[in-house]
């Protein structure tokens, strides 16, 4: 088969490899859609992966055409979308049902081989089988979608809350139409990019909701729009120091503060910084994935339903449709900036 090898740091190619075989507690997707996360560029470019060769992707949906041994029948021929983290099943989260805080996990596209190929082996228990409403572009979205949804139910946001998104790639772009959805009516969001701009706007929200950072003084901006209190729910999805403060010092008294952004750096805080935590009382939490659990309460089957009800549309996000054989285009875009982009698939 054809797929996209990561050899070592830097060093990624398409190339021919020998199709896997799915273990007795496995089966073979055949890919149909593959999207590119922003921690996949970090992890080509800069750091590598925990071995190599890797294929790396973990964001992928397919369709079952082979069978483990010891695999449900009725999954051959199913369309699928798949959770990329294999949890060890023994460690103390893995017991209470906490798969997404494993402590010996595995990982589709980062730990073990992944989705950037035309065929991947995968555990039968990471497939959430697909209703015919749910394509699979969307599918290959599932796994960002749940992270923000994560991310907003994890702050259980009201309503009536101020709520404020700082950072708008996918997952801040998906958090802010989940939010929309779950009906945040007084919605603010901090961007630095003239497409982010136009996607709030396609999004639904006013021109008003919107901060650019490279024209206007963000914190005055903030202040103006929250009686000088700050917003009572703050997400930070970029993951560097100076957002991060920010976020906190914008904070209300008694708000909520979630960390969603991968780090860019080591992170530290100014004194006064930690004061606001301390003085305010606030609440800050982080979160890195989602919960599922093969329920209809997981993330995973919360973005489904809305999926299915066509209560979201996360195919507003996709910037590029690429072949697989292209999706080397996608890394070097991701990679230099060189064009606008949010979600970029390989189909």
């Amino acid at each position: 088969m054809k797929a996209w090898v990561l050899e070592g740091i830097g060093d990624i190619r398409y190339q021919t490899v020998q199709e896997p075989s799915p273990a007795p507690d496995e089966v073979l997707i055949e890919v149909k859609a593959a999207g590119i996360c922003g921690s996949d560029i970090p992890r080509i470019y800069q750091t590598g992966a925990y071995s190599h060769p890797l294929i790396p992707g973990h964001e992928f949906s397919g369709k079952v055409i082979q069978l483990g041994a010891d695999v449900d029948h009725n999954l051959l021929g199913r369309r699928v979308g798949v959770f990329p983290l294999i949890p060890c099943g023994s460690c103390v989260p893995c017991q209470n049902g906490q798969y997404e805080m494993c402590r010996h996990y595995s990982y589709l596209g980062s730990r073990r081989d992944g989705g950037f190929a035309e065929y991947v082996a995968v555990p039968a228990w990471n497939l959430l089988p697909l209703p015919k409403e749910v394509s699979y572009e969307e599918a290959a979205m599932l796994e960002p979608m749940a992270v923000a949804v994560h991310a907003m139910r994890r702050l259980s946001v009201s309503g009536s809350d101020s709520v404020a998104v700082c950072g708008l790639g996918t997952i801040g772009l998906l958090l802010v139409m989940f939010l929309q959805e779950a009906g945040v009516r007084n919605l603010l969001v901090f961007g630095n990019k003239e497409f982010q701009r136009q996607k709030i706007l396609e999004l639904g929200l006013s021109e008003d909701a919107y901060c650019d950072t490279r024209t206007e003084e963000p914190s005055k901006w903030m202040l103006e729009r929250t009686r000088c209190l700050g917003a009572d729910c703050f997400f930070e999805c970029v993951g560097k120091n100076e957002t991060i403060s920010f976020v906190i010092d914008h904070t209300a008294p008694a708000g909520k503060v979630m960390l969603v952004g991968n780090p860019r750096e080591d992170l530290y805080l100014k004194k006064e910084i930690y004061w606001k935590i301390l003085r305010g009382q606030l609440e800050v939490a982080g979160t890195w994935n989602s919960s599922f659990l093969h329920t209809q309460e997981d993330d995973w089957n919360y973005v489904l339903r809305h999926l299915q009800q066509k209560k979201v549309a996360p195919k507003k996000l996709i910037s590029h449709r690429l072949s697989m054989e292209e999706l080397g285009r996608g890394f070097q875009i991701m990679k230099e900036k060189r064009e606008d982009y949010v979600k970029i698939i390989g189909c």
